[in-house]
C-alpha cells in the first residue's frame, strides 16, 4: 500500500513578516485620498496584475463617475472582471482588452472615455525573464509609457501616475532600465497641464512571480527552498500599503516628477525564509544572484538627491532629466534596433540613456554572440 503524501503545516503569514515592528510612519486616510476621485473617469493600465486589480477594487469603493480596466491578458482581466461584479456599487465599469503598447487601441479608449485620472500599473516585471526577452522589456515598459504619455496629453487628462520600481535605480536588469526609461519619458519636458508622477514602490509580498509564493510552494512540497544569496536585501511592502501609497499620490501635495514610498528598512530574503518556514524541518538551499539581480536595491541614485516638498507617505526626488528632443532621438534609435533585432545596438542605446545601467553579463554575452554571428 503506497503511503499518504507527506504534509507540512502551513507557513506564517507573509504580511506579518512587515508588521514585526511599527509601520515607518502615518499615511494619507484611504477614504480622503479616494474622495479626490469623486466624478472622475479613472482608468487603471495592467488591471488584472497584483497591483492594478488591488487598486481597482479600491477606486471602485469610491465616487468616481467611470473605472476603465485596460489588460493585455484574457485571463486576468475576466477575473478583475468577475471581482468587481460582486461588488454593490453603482459606479459604471468597462474592461478593455489590449495592450498599452498599442496605439489604435489606446487612442480608440481615450476617445471613447476621456479618461481623467490614470493609473499606470501595466509593465513586464520579472527580472529573469526580461532578460530572456530584452526587446519585450523596451517595447512594454518604455514604449508603453510613452504612448500613454503622449494620448494623456493630447486628451487632456488631469494626473498620469505611474508605478516604478527601485529597481530603476542604478538598474543591472534591462527591466530596471526599462522603468528608469518611462521614469524619463515623464520627466521629459512638455507644454502641458497633465500633472506625471513615478511612484517608486518596493518589492510587494506575494505578488505573482514575487519571492513568497515560490517560498510558499517549495514549503508544501517539503523543501528545499533556495535563496540565491544569504546576505540578499529587498524593500518590501503589503499590497494595502502599494495601494495606499498610489492612492496618496493623487494628493496635490505630491507633485509631478517621481516619488519614493517610505519602505523603511530592508529585509533580507533569508529572514523571510526562515519566518515563512517557521517550526518545519526544511532545508534552505542557497543557489547564486540570477542574471540582473543585486545584492541590494536603493531608493535613490547617486545622481538623485530628496527634496524637501512631501506628503505622508511620500518622498519627493530630484532627478536628472532628459530634454524633449535628446529623448525623442534615443527612443528612434531603440526603435530602429528593435525592428532590426539588433540586441548589441539596443543595449548600447539603452547604456546611453540610463548611463548608470550595467547590462547583466548573461545579456552581455548573448549581444555578443550575435556580434560574432
Amino acid at each position: 500500500m503506497t503511503a499518504p503524501p507527506k504534509t507540512h503545516p502551513a507557513p506564517p503569514d507573509s504580511q506579518a513578516f512587515l508588521h514585526r515592528e511599527p509601520s515607518s510612519g502615518p499615511r494619507t486616510g484611504r477614504e480622503r485620498a479616494l474622495a479626490l476621485l469623486s466624478g472622475k473617469r479613472v482608468l487603471i493600465t495592467g488591471a488584472g496584475g497584483c497591483i492594478g486589480s488591488a487598486l481597482a477594487k479600491a477606486v471602485a469603493q469610491s465616487d468616481a463617475r467611470e473605472l476603465i480596466l485596460l489588460e493585455a491578458s484574457e485571463g486576468a482581466l475576466y477575473d478583475i472582471h468577475q471581482s468587481l461584479a460582486y461588488l454593490k456599487t453603482t459606479m459604471t465599469r468597462f474592461s478593455i482588452l489590449a495592450s498599452v503598447g498599442d496605439t489604435r487601441a489606446i487612442t480608440r479608449l481615450f476617445e471613447r472615455h476621456q479618461p481623467d485620472i490614470v493609473f499606470h500599473a501595466a509593465a513586464f516585471k520579472h527580472v529573469p525573464l526580461m532578460e530572456d526577452n530584452p526587446f519585450a522589456a523596451i517595447v512594454n515598459n518604455a514604449f508603453g509609457t510613452h504612448i500613454l504619455a503622449k494620448t494623456v496629453v493630447r486628451y487632456g487628462c488631469e494626473q498620469l501616475l505611474m508605478v516604478s520600481t527601485d529597481k530603476a535605480v542604478a538598474p543591472s536588469s534591462i527591466m530596471g532600465a526599462s522603468k528608469r526609461i518611462a521614469e524619463l519619458i515623464l520627466l521629459a519636458p512638455r507644454t502641458s497641464s497633465v500633472c506625471m508622477k513615478a511612484i517608486r514602490l518596493g518589492n510587494v509580498l506575494g505578488s505573482s512571480g514575487s519571492v513568497v509564493p515560490l517560498f510558499e510552494r517549495q514549503i508544501a512540497q517539503g523543501g528545499p527552498v533556495t535563496v540565491s544569496h544569504p546576505d540578499v536585501q529587498r524593500y518590501f511592502m503589503t499590497i494595502t500599503d502599494a495601494v495606499d501609497t498610489l492612492l496618496d499620490a493623487l494628493s496635490p501635495e505630491t507633485q509631478a516628477g517621481i516619488s519614493v514610498a517610505e519602505l523603511g528598512e530592508p529585509y533580507r530574503i533569508l529572514d523571510l525564509a526562515q519566518f515563512l518556514i517557521g517550526k518545519q524541518q526544511i532545508p534552505i538551499v542557497f543557489t547564486e544572484l540570477r542574471p540582473g539581480d543585486k545584492m541590494e536595491e536603493s531608493l535613490i541614485s547617486s545622481s538623485e538627491s530628496y527634496r524637501d516638498i512631501s506628503n505622508s507617505s511620500l518622498r519627493a526626488i530630484s532627478s536628472p532629466t532628459l530634454s524633449s528632443d535628446k529623448l525623442s532621438c534615443f527612443l528612434d534609435d531603440l526603435r530602429e534596433a528593435i525592428q532590426q533585432n539588433d540586441l548589441p545596438s539596443l543595449l548600447q542605446t539603452v547604456q546611453r540613456i540610463v548611463p548608470e545601467y550595467s547590462p547583466s553579463l548573461s545579456l552581455r554575452m548573448t549581444a555578443a554572440a550575435m556580434v560574432n554571428a
